[in-house]
């Protein structure tokens, strides 16, 4: 149903990274997550290796759903920030929500339909410690269509750059190559829709 390309960056001095994704393909859909472990090393790396787990487990739930059960079970950790979306091929729809500053943007194969590029909405908190109002946004997708994400390690201005035609993997290293801030661990992953009803 899709295809996708992930680029990590591990801020030197650290023994792993604090940002991880989940692609997790289920019988409704496909769930994405980029997930930002508050700070860098073990403890931030901890805290959302735990919300990748929970997310994967509990895939076929609402998004928001989700991201309440993350909020309880990463009380007492340093929390994380996310932004994640829930993929339905069958209906050609898609569900994305974001919490802190881990930028979305959805890049349309089609532009002819309309605006070319959507941003996802943030709210600003922490997983963990103090969560929003949750609101999810529905958006119609076709095959072609592209989504990135890219945590805080990665500068704001890399959606310059986007295109919905570049191959997931190359574009994906490529934005961490040339918009990394590198005082960050960083992540970079792109998801691209193949099983769309057109």
């Amino acid at each position: 149903m899709v295809e996708y390309g992930v680029a990590k960056y591990v801020l030197p001095g650290q023994g792993e990274s604090g940002d991880h994704h989940l692609v997790c393909c289920n019988q409704s859909g496909v769930l994405i997550a980029a997930i930002d472990g508050i700070g860098h090393g073990e403890e931030a790396a901890n805290a959302s290796k735990t919300a990748g787990a929970l997310l994967k487990n509990f895939a076929d739930e609402p998004i928001i759903s989700l991201v309440e059960r993350c909020h309880e079970k990463l009380r007492g950790t340093r929390g994380i920030v996310l932004s994640l979306a829930f993929i339905e091929p069958a209906h050609g729809m898609m569900t994305w929500l974001g919490v802190g500053n881990v930028q979305g943007v959805l890049m349309h194969c089609n532009a002819k339909r309309g605006n070319g590029r959507e941003s996802l909405l943030l709210r600003g908190g922490v997983v963990g410690s103090q969560l929003p109002t949750l609101q999810a946004t529905v958006l119609q997708i076709e095959r072609g269509d592209t989504l990135f994400f890219a945590t805080d390690g990665v500068r704001n201005d890399f959606s310059e750059s986007l295109t919905a035609k570049e191959n997931p993997q190359r574009a994906a290293d490529r934005i961490l190559e040339q918009y990394r801030s590198g005082n960050d661990d960083a992540l970079v992953l792109i998801t691209r829709l193949t099983g769309i009803s057109p």
